[in-house]
């Protein structure tokens, strides 16, 4: 492996950074502006983070499991002001674009200056402390200019009238629910959870019961004692769509948390056998569990690496 030797353009960028955060923690800013400093370049390093793993179509984690790194000290806040960022990073575009403020050093940071302006913009306002700060400031103008450009461009008056043009229409989604026929035949299901609510058979998969949107059935003696799934329809579909026989014998090749395996196993009347492998151990617990409360006595379950496996 190469290791290049820092260039002298480099070093002075480096000296720069430096050199503004030793006049940060000289200066006598308030707690909450200092905090407030540190935060805006703590958001602007995971900003760089989310939006390349984006780019990419590879995200490398969570906003909220880089947010909760060690090195970043004000998490709340650092999180905060990168899911607003995020949220309002088109509007953000669009005013750098029609403002044509920025040169080549600030478009090299423009993380740093997304959280900056969107704090100008929309925020508690910028504090003088730091050159990008600095810079942006004195731009504050143009940018709220190009701001009522943009959403007049739009027809509307206020971001909140913008967003509410962007906004998806809210798509209610009905509970489902599958009947573990290990248990209980699925007309004893309709009729026990008909007493308390509207139930209807799906008229595709003849093991699943559809509830309105939003029935909480979580803590249902029927949940409880494994009788019934609280599962997606989707989910529902990928053991039928094997139609495995009672006597086959089955690999689950990524099997946790298990309604699928032991849907698998409702599908085949408890005659044949079942591998369900999980790759990570901390997950087997789950598949254990899950495959106790549906009464499955026909599955195996193993921590193994599938790839491992089809390799011997």
């Amino acid at each position: 492996m190469r290791i290049r030797k820092p260039t002298q353009k480099n070093k002075k960028n480096v000296a720069a950074a430096g050199k503004e955060e030793n006049e940060v923690k000289t200066a006598k800013l308030k707690g909450a502006e200092r905090s407030a400093y540190f935060a805006r370049r703590e958001a602007a390093k995971i900003l760089r983070t989310v939006l390349e793993g984006d780019a990419n179509r590879r995200a490398l984690a969570s906003i909220k499991t880089l947010v909760y790194h060690p090195s970043v000290r004000n998490k709340k806040a650092t999180f905060a002001l990168i899911c607003q960022t995020l949220k309002h990073l088109p509007i953000i575009n669009d005013v750098l674009q029609a403002a044509s403020i920025l040169n080549t050093k600030w478009k090299k940071q423009q993380e740093l200056v997304y959280i900056i302006v969107y704090d100008i913009l929309f925020g508690q306002g910028v504090p003088l402390v730091g050159d990008a700060e600095k810079y942006l400031m004195r731009h504050k103008d143009p940018l709220h200019l190009h701001l009522k450009k943009v959403l007049s461009r739009k027809n509307v008056t206020t971001v909140k009238e913008l967003f509410a043009l962007q906004e998806v229409p809210d798509v209610s989604v009905p509970r489902n629910v599958r009947v573990n026929t290990l248990k209980m035949d699925v007309d004893s299901a309709l009729v026990e959870l008909q007493k308390k609510y509207s139930v209807q058979k799906d008229d595709l998969l003849p093991d699943l019961l559809v509830l309105p949107p939003g029935t909480d059935l979580h803590d249902h003696p029927l949940v409880k004692n494994g009788s019934i799934f609280l599962q997606g329809k989707a989910s529902s579909m990928v053991a039928p769509a094997l139609s495995p026989e009672p006597g086959w014998e089955v690999l689950d090749a990524c099997a946790a948390p298990g309604n699928k395996t032991v849907h698998l196993a409702a599908l085949m009347k408890r005659k044949g056998r079942i591998i369900a492998c999980e790759l990570k151990k901390e997950r087997i617990k789950r598949l254990n569990d899950t495959i106790k409360l549906s009464g499955a006595s026909s599955i195996q379950y193993c921590v193994y690496n599938i790839e491992m496996l089809f390799n011997q």
